[in-house]
């Protein structure tokens, strides 16, 4: 499935949950898919959790 077919289905996702269940669904809606969105990368291999742990790495420098 291409990504422009997943963007529309997570849109129309989203204005179906907006216009049905108001702005509190939606943001609803849109936090349950970006937490799936993470979690799917976490399963294919792409992100491991010490990519959310790293203290240290940034500008090249520890604090």
């Amino acid at each position: 499935m291409s990504m422009a077919v997943v963007g529309l289905a997570a849109g129309m996702a989203l204005g179906f949950a907006g216009y049905f269940g108001g702005f509190g669904a939606f943001l609803l809606v849109a936090a349950l898919g970006a937490i799936g969105f993470v979690v799917g990368k976490f399963a294919d291999g792409d992100l491991e959790p010490g990519d959310f742990f790293r203290a240290g790495e940034r500008g090249g420098r520890p604090r």
